[in-house]
């Protein structure tokens, strides 16, 4: 049958729009956020609460322990399965989240063993973190690989160190390699790919409020519980953004009031690299929210394009009007799913 992928900036909206999308259309959302996929990470990450999904099926939001390693590798096996069953069920799969790197992975024939590890480059590398510290390392993948140097954290030591090892066992920064991935064989199922966005100054208006509105919520007591838990703050699962800002306050590096600029800044940043990556797509279709406005007359849009630009649409209608015609239902024409009746 296919998916349709919802991407864009953090808090552009994309759960809300997913849901909407989803009731429309009889479908069930996969997240596609690398930090809501964390079991810990529920106020910072800003994963959908139970009210916010209306009854939608969510799938891999909260999956993974804080503490464990998850790789791009693993994350796209399992999407992958899920949207098997989701298919199975006759449902639409809608893959939503703002992580760029799961979204090629999910859509393009990758090959995660491209680069096998070097025990002894490892080794001297990790020689070199514990003689200079994490700093020095950021600062050396600065110099030979800008682009994902900007992108990581210095404290992201893990995949420092492996941005580092690709590029030294390679000579190609892996910031190119990622790059490879527009000239890869795309997965062999439909999809269609939806972006979000709208104009700056207004998703970093929004990106404050909702920051405002995780404190209000219990941002901090969710990091206090998560720094007590003696998981090492370079853990990729500690790496969130916010999360990674309001730990050194609670050590005691800064105060309040700097721990909440800090993490409004850092997360307009984020925003940025986002729209960086996803704008490099070619295959998106961008949809900018402040021409709408009604969240009604976006979801129009959108199932106008899914209507137009893909055969998902079409599949969909053929499967579900079998099913329905299977248990004595009916759909209304061009709205699949979203208004069946008894006979």
């Amino acid at each position: 049958m296919g998916a349709v992928f919802l991407v864009g900036p953090t808090a552009c909206g994309k759960s809300k729009v997913a849901v909407e999308i989803a009731q429309a259309l009889d479908g069930e959302i996969i997240n596609m956020d690398s930090m809501q996929i964390y079991d810990g990470m529920r106020i910072g990450s800003a994963r959908p609460t139970h009210e916010e999904m209306k009854g939608v099926p969510h799938h891999l939001y909260g999956m993974v322990p804080m503490g464990k390693d998850f790789s791009v590798a693993e994350y796209k096996s399992t999407a992958m399965e899920t949207m098997a069953e989701i298919e199975a069920r006759g449902k639409l799969p809608i893959l939503c989240g703002g992580t760029g790197l799961y979204l090629n992975a999910m859509t393009y024939r990758m090959d995660f063993g491209r680069v096998q590890g070097d025990p002894a480059l490892r080794m001297r590398l990790q020689e070199e973190l514990e003689a200079n510290g994490a700093e020095a390392l950021h600062q050396r993948l600065c110099i030979v690989d800008p682009s994902t140097g900007a992108r990581l954290h210095p404290n992201d030591v893990k995949r420092v160190l492996r941005a580092l090892e690709v590029y030294e066992a390679t000579g190609i920064p892996m910031s190119e390699r990622e790059e490879e991935f527009t000239r890869m064989e795309q997965e062999n199922y439909d999809f269609l790919i939806l972006g979000l966005t709208m104009e700056r100054e207004l998703l970093y208006r929004r990106i404050n409020a909702r920051v405002d509105a995780m404190l209000q919520e219990g941002l901090v007591a969710e990091c206090r519980v998560l720094l007590i838990s003696g998981i090492p703050l370079n853990h990729p699962s500690m790496m969130g953004i916010g999360y990674r800002q309001v730990f050194p306050y609670l050590m005691g590096e800064y105060g309040y009031d700097e721990m909440v600029e800090r993490v409004k800044r850092e997360t307009r940043r984020y925003a940025k690299r986002q729209m960086t990556w996803f704008r490099r797509d070619r295959r998106i279709h961008w949809l900018n929210v402040d021409d709408f406005s009604r969240t009604g007359d976006l979801i129009q849009q959108i199932l106008s394009i899914i209507k137009e630009k893909s055969v998902i649409w079409r599949d969909l209608c053929d499967y579900q009007q079998s099913a329905h015609r299977t248990a004595g239902c009916f759909f209304e024409p061009g709205t699949p799913g979203a208004d069946s009746r008894q006979r």
